[in-house]
């Protein structure tokens, strides 16, 4: 299958990045591993679950955190729906994008269809957008491999794609802004939610007031979340962490502490908590793997783009959350620049600055809050010191703390490959994406890019060129 442009991935800004593109006459295939277009933030349930639970605004399974952003969503589906139907687009769900390879004319995107992930597809085009988006950060303490405790994105996925909820006493714990609406929308799907756990300190948010009074929206917002878990009796712990998860089958209560000045746990700030789920989370990390196998610059963890949103890799552009966490709002503003700048290339013509200049203004502004976001909402420095040695930092490979610290202090592990060489932690079915964080905070180790020859696990048989039976 050969196109103008392939873009990977249908969230926010693939979508506006495709409609921009198309609107100047780019054939475009949109590719998505997800069974219908939205990416986390515009999740929709399955077509039966839809029509099981009406989309009523008193139902419990549509809360006002999974209606915000609505009628955006439903002008970017109703306009990819007539690009789709002028045949400007080609729509293809439950593909799972593995490489990326140069060619003399252009790329080939090398994807596994199917929920089995073992069909073979492959689409060639003159140019690449990359919108892969982002995945979660969690920072392990004792008793989080237990059932019940999940990632607070995992939860909120729950809520907007299952209409399930992972428990009926939750805590939700961590940092970063995902965790009010996750609270909210837990609190307003009949969950008990007993404590928000918040580890950053309120004295981080007014030493960037300056920069976040510059988007009162965000603020409204979040008074809006803020409003609701009050009005559900929702206990809001700042500048506390989760120490340990308590349970044998399940989680059954954690403990959380108080943290001082310098991130440490007071003594006799700890509490217990009943609960049949935790969700936890640190933050959102972008995904680059697709960026890396092309080898397209990558600094501070996020895909290096000029102001046109292109790589340093001829043909290849990136925008979203794979370029720095930024929210939807930032990822919509980069996708539109991005599409213009594509249609424009591809003719071999400049871009004109004037019909983006609202996106880059918004996304330089948005930007600028997003710094701000990070700053105020860091992680706790310290929490390596609440890490056991017997909690597992590596779930494929089993590794523990205590043989990671014993690398480092017995054998002269002093950077992060090392560490995988002598401990096998990284060298599992995730390859390190999952632990990467974990491991080197745990070392000491400073965290590293590392450019995969794969985005994903892949079938011998694939690889060999040959079809599964």
């Amino acid at each position: 299958m050969r196109t103008d442009l392939v873009v990977i991935g249908a969230g926010p800004a693939g979508l506006a990045a495709s409609l921009a593109a198309a609107a100047r006459g780019v054939r475009i295939t949109l590719v998505d591993a997800a069974p219908r277009p939205g990416g986390q933030f515009y999740r929709q349930p399955a077509a039966a679950l839809a029509d099981r639970h009406p989309r009523d605004r008193r139902s419990p399974w549509t809360p006002r955190a999974s209606r915000h952003g609505q009628r955006t969503w439903r002008r970017l589906r109703e306009a990819l729906e007539g690009q789709i139907a002028a045949d400007r687009i080609t729509q293809l769900t439950d593909h799972h994008v593995w490489c990326l390879a140069r060619e003399p004319d252009g790329f080939a995107v090398h994807a596994l269809r199917g929920p089995e992930q073992e069909e073979p597809f492959v689409v060639r085009a003159a140019a690449v957008l990359l919108a892969t988006g982002g995945y979660e950060k969690v920072l392990p303490f004792p008793g989080w491999t237990l059932p019940g405790v999940v990632t607070a994105g995992g939860a909120q996925a729950l809520l907007k794609g299952g209409r399930v909820v992972p428990g009926r006493l939750a805590v939700v714990a961590g940092t970063g802004p995902l965790l009010l609406p996750v609270a909210s929308g837990l609190a307003a799907a009949g969950t008990r939610v007993a404590a928000l756990v918040e580890s950053a300190a309120p004295g981080s948010f007014a030493r960037q007031a300056r920069a976040l009074a510059a988007e009162p929206g965000k603020a409204v917002e979040a008074a809006g979340y803020g409003a609701r878990l009050l009005r559900h009796r929702v206990w809001v712990l700042a500048h506390h962490t989760v120490v340990e998860a308590h349970g044998t089958d399940r989680v059954t209560a954690v403990t959380v502490a108080a943290l001082d000045a310098d991130g440490r746990v007071r003594a006799g700030t700890r509490r217990r908590i009943p609960c049949d789920c935790l969700a936890v989370g640190h933050g959102l990390l972008p995904h680059t793997d697709l960026a890396e196998t092309l080898g397209c610059r990558v600094d501070g963890g996020r895909v290096h783009v000029d102001g046109e949103q292109r790589t340093d890799v001829p043909g290849v552009w990136a925008a979203g959350e794979a370029t720095g966490v930024g929210g939807v709002e930032l990822a919509l503003a980069e996708g539109h620049i991005a599409g213009r700048s594509i249609a424009a290339r591809l003719t071999g013509a400049a871009p004109d600055p004037r019909g983006a200049r609202h996106a880059a203004a918004r996304r330089a502004a948005l930007r600028r809050f997003a710094a701000a976001l990070d700053l105020a909402y860091a992680p706790c420095a310290r929490w390596p010191e609440l890490v056991t040695e017997d909690t597992v930092l590596c779930r494929c490979e089993e590794v523990r703390a205590g043989t990671v610290r014993e690398a480092v202090r017995d054998l002269g592990a002093g950077d992060l490959r090392t560490v995988k060489l002598l401990t096998r932690a990284g060298m599992g079915w995730c390859q390190g994406r999952m632990c990467g964080s974990a491991v080197a905070g745990v070392a000491g180790c400073p965290e590293e890019v590392t450019r995969r020859p794969f985005a994903r696990p892949v079938p011998l048989g694939v690889l060999a060129g040959e079809q599964p039976e």
